[in-house]
């Protein structure tokens, strides 16, 4: 049995290197797949059930082969990516539309900073404008939940509404615990309105339908924890051994140098 949705950070490299980033992506991260790799692992495991794909990283645009990725992924199901934007700005953009997936998020680190909102906002729209389903992950700490706040509703006034937008309180091995929001900080940043978060949100569980794959092939029931165990075999089979059994070791314990 294996889970029918996937999270692949398909590489460790990110020009951004965030110090929260629960996969501690660097300028000089390792590259992580080669399309080759995740070609051959997507066909088999779709064919063992596999319905969709997410692709993060890393900076997912940063991989030199993210391009025949996409391509090659098209056939086979749908896929979404996540990514920080800053190839989009590099040149990355008509390459984007071109590969044309079924779905692209931008995320916001800093709420607080005009640049990066301005910027991501006028990427969202533009990917719209160009046919590209588009939305928002907006990074959320207990210290910026007022900045938050104003993004959301400077997002809504452009006509990106919370159902284009996943609000992720701050995680993983490199955040400051005191500064990650509980799921009411979370509903005040969203007005008391519905809104789409983690999961995890309100209690830490693993789900059955969901597996997180690292860039060293590491597999795990949840982007944060480091309960991960590495495929013996990159295929459906090597699959379904890494997450028989799996614990999930929740995020305010974290410490992602350790491997199951």
């Amino acid at each position: 049995m294996i889970p029918s949705h996937l999270s692949i950070e398909i590489t460790q490299r990110c020009s951004k290197g965030c110090a929260f980033c629960y996969a501690s992506s660097t300028p000089a991260g390792d590259p992580g797949w080669t399309a080759d790799e995740l070609l051959r692992f997507a066909t088999d495991v779709t064919a063992a059930g596999v319905q969709s794909i997410s692709l993060g990283g890393g900076e997912p645009l940063e991989h030199p082969e993210w391009r025949e990725i996409l391509d090659g992924l098209r056939p086979l199901l749908p896929r979404t990516l996540t990514t920080n934007g800053l190839p989009l700005d590099a040149g990355a953009f008509d390459d984007l539309v071109a590969a044309a997936p079924d779905k692209v998020h931008l995320s916001i680190h800093n709420p607080g900073w005009d640049g990066e909102v301005s910027r991501v906002i006028r990427q969202v729209l533009a990917l719209e404008s160009a046919g590209i389903p588009s939305g928002v992950n907006l990074v959320v700490r207990r210290s910026t939940l007022e900045a938050c706040a104003a993004v959301v509703r400077r997002l809504a006034e452009v006509g990106v509404g919370l159902d284009r937008i996943v609000l992720l309180p701050l995680r993983g091995s490199g955040a400051d615990v005191a500064d990650t929001p509980g799921a009411k900080e979370i509903a005040a940043v969203a007005g008391s309105r519905q809104f789409r978060a983690t999961s995890c949100l309100t209690s830490c569980q693993a789900s059955p339908r969901f597996a997180s794959i690292g860039w060293d092939k590491t597999v795990a029931l949840c982007s944060y924890t480091t309960s991960r165990r590495p495929m013996a075999t990159l295929d459906a089979a090597g699959l379904a051994a890494a997450v028989e059994g799996l614990g999930l070791t929740p995020c305010a314990v974290l410490s992602r140098n350790a491997v199951a």
